[in-house]
């Protein structure tokens, strides 16, 4: 048991004082079979304490049916078995560049702009999320033997809003549910975000990626008193599909930066200490511009983050950098790496062996078909991750005119079955107004919508997904518009796969669209990158597992394997293609080598 404290010039341990030297890891976006690995590259980089947000839409996909909400708890305690202490952010909305910001679309859905306020009908939701999840925090604080030192309050509420009611509800909220170790929020370092993030009896702290004095000058004349801490420490960022290149940052640039924290007496948190992979489709978007309000911006299925452990869980040249700063500021010099987790022995590749039609899938685990005037949402369908597949009819005869996807906010591909035009045209759509071409009736239209992810910053958070405008044909409404949603969830659901009306490979189109059954042997399982050569854009499952987006815009190229996922002899691989089919040989090959060898450690002063 311990007594963690705020002071007024520090961090507090049994009346000692502490600096936090923090890394962000990311529970939900590491496998579960490598925290411990993860966490001791963290203690080797020279770090003391863990941090994680907690994503509810994960462990709430739908109104009080959760998943693994265990997963926090013991998270947990691997940070304590690593000797670390830990920093837990549960939102209720936490950005992270995760879909939807964290929030349930099946809430912001219903919601719109009364999420993240004082509404009555969000606050009860949160408050039976925190039912449900806070009891994993509280008996892991540190006052209860646990690592458990801060809870966060909200997230960069600042950025966003201004209800003090809200935020003052959410800290109320905590301490009802027996959260007793010191409160926080955290903003930028700016007037307007510190004032509009703060709340009465939470320590407020800032993120930024430099220029560390100016920003806790600022936080000084919000908080006169109290330890000063980075609580985002940007030592690299996210990276967008279509992007030229991953963002990088260089490694001493950013090792300045963070010295600068730390000789200004502050604890800090590296974003990210490791980022991990959004596996399952998870990751979200941001919207260009200033405003945020222009093109959405989808985030890749790595969140790799040029971040001091890479994706893979290797040391980068910035974790050489990092623990030879902080080295110097820490209680002795670091432990040891721990050893490496085994990596594939060999490259294979699993060879395509089943086909199965798009729109025969969709019909034996897609939801039911509902049918209306206008097209219904993702929302409303029930869909947060997947696709829709809106089919109707163009009234004729009438000569061809533009048709056009209202509202469309991801990517659409149309096919179009005009009477007396021979076989089937098809269009790729992906703009906010899309035209899928000049269209004659009578005609029959398939318009398929993947949702790319949701907004997760900004105004335009928790905006609906589908064909949100309508669908006009020259500037005449089309009415009767049925709809029919393939969650990605469904193809993990017990027995989905042995429902499909699999077919022999060699029968499929070529470059059909559609879901494709592999078999790989594997003989020295271990960490593994799949690569997908001519493949367009889809998801991909590794003996259920499923390892995320893949889209042929880049920059990632391939999707990481974690080795926990494998398994030694035969694993089924399972590719659902939106678009156009590549290679029906999927290689299958040892992780890419990481840059760099260790520099020179100082070993404290």
């Amino acid at each position: 048991m311990a007594r963690f404290v705020v002071g007024d010039g520090s961090f507090e341990v049994d009346g000692r004082p502490v600096r936090l030297l923090s890394g962000a890891l990311h529970y939900f976006r590491v496998h579960e079979g490598l925290w411990g690995h993860r966490l001791g590259l963290l203690r080797a980089m020279g770090l003391n304490c863990a941090e994680t947000y907690v994503p509810w839409n994960w462990h709430e996909p739908a109104p009080g049916r959760w998943r693994d909400p265990g997963a926090v708890g013991r998270f947990l305690d691997a940070v304590a078995a690593a000797g670390l202490y830990a920093v837990v952010r549960p939102g209720p909305y936490i950005c992270a560049e995760w879909e939807n910001g964290g929030l349930p679309s099946w809430l912001t859905g219903r919601l719109g702009a009364r999420v993240r306020t004082r509404d009555e009908e969000f606050l009860r939701a949160v408050g039976a999320w925190w039912d449900r999840l806070l009891p994993e925090v509280v008996e892991r604080q540190v006052d209860r033997g646990g690592p458990v030192v801060l809870v966060q309050v909200e997230n960069e509420y600042g950025s966003y809003g201004s209800d003090g009611v809200y935020l003052q509800a959410l800290a109320d909220g905590l301490r009802a549910r027996g959260v007793s170790v010191p409160l926080v929020t955290s903003d930028g370092p700016e007037d307007h975000m510190l004032s509009g993030g703060s709340v009465p009896g939470a320590l407020a702290t800032v993120n930024f990626g430099s220029g560390a004095r100016e920003a806790f000058e600022v936080l000084r004349r919000h908080q006169p008193k109290g330890p000063l801490m980075c609580m985002e420490f940007w030592c690299g960022w996210f990276t967008h599909w279509g992007s030229r290149e991953p963002v990088v940052r260089e490694a001493g640039e950013a090792a300045e930066a963070l010295r600068e924290i730390v000789e200004c007496g502050a604890s800090v948190n590296l974003y990210m200490a490791h980022g991990g992979t959004n596996f399952g489709g998870w990751s979200g978007a941001n919207r260009a511009g200033d405003d945020h309000r222009g093109e959405l911006c989808p985030t890749l299925t790595s969140y790799d983050y040029d971040a001091p452990v890479d994706e893979f869980g290797r040391p980068t040249r910035k974790f050489w950098a990092f623990r030879e700063v902080l080295a110097e500021f820490g209680d002795g010099p670091p432990p040891a790496l721990p050893p490496a987790p085994p990596m594939l022995a060999s490259p294979v590749r699993a060879q395509v062996a089943r086909w199965a039609p798009l729109g025969e899938v969709m019909e034996v685990l897609g939801g039911a078909e509902a049918e209306g005037a206008l097209p219904p949402t993702f929302e409303e369908l029930g869909v947060e991750r997947g696709v829709v597949r809106y089919r109707f009819e163009v009234a004729g005869p009438r000569r061809a005119y533009p048709l056009r996807l209202a509202g469309l906010r991801d990517m659409a591909v149309v096919r179009v079955e005009a009477v007396g035009e021979e076989g089937v045209r098809t269009a790729v759509v992906g703009t906010e107004a899309g035209c899928a071409g000049d269209v004659p009736g009578p005609a029959r239209v398939e318009v398929w919508v993947e949702s790319l992810g949701r907004v997760n910053y900004g105004p335009r958070l928790g905006e609906t997904k589908g064909l949100t405008g309508g669908l006009l044909h020259e500037r005449q409404y089309v009415h009767g518009v049925r709809a029919r949603g393939l969650r990605l969830e469904a193809l993990e659901e017990p027995g989905a796969l042995e429902r499909v009306p699999w077919r022999a490979a060699g029968g499929a189109p070529a470059g059909a669209a559609g879901l494709y059954r592999a078999v790989v042997r594997v003989a020295g399982a271990g960490d593994a990158e799949l690569e997908l050569p001519g493949w367009v854009r889809g998801f991909v499952w590794v003996n259920g597992f499923c390892l995320g987006r893949y889209w042929d815009r880049g920059p990632q190229r391939s999707l990481y394997v974690p080795g926990p996922v494998l398994c030694e002899g035969e694993n089924e691989v399972v590719v659902l293609e939106y678009e156009r089919a590549g290679e029906p040989a999927l290689p299958l090959g040892r992780p890419r080598v990481p840059g760099g060898p260790p520099g020179p450690l100082v070993t404290g002063r």
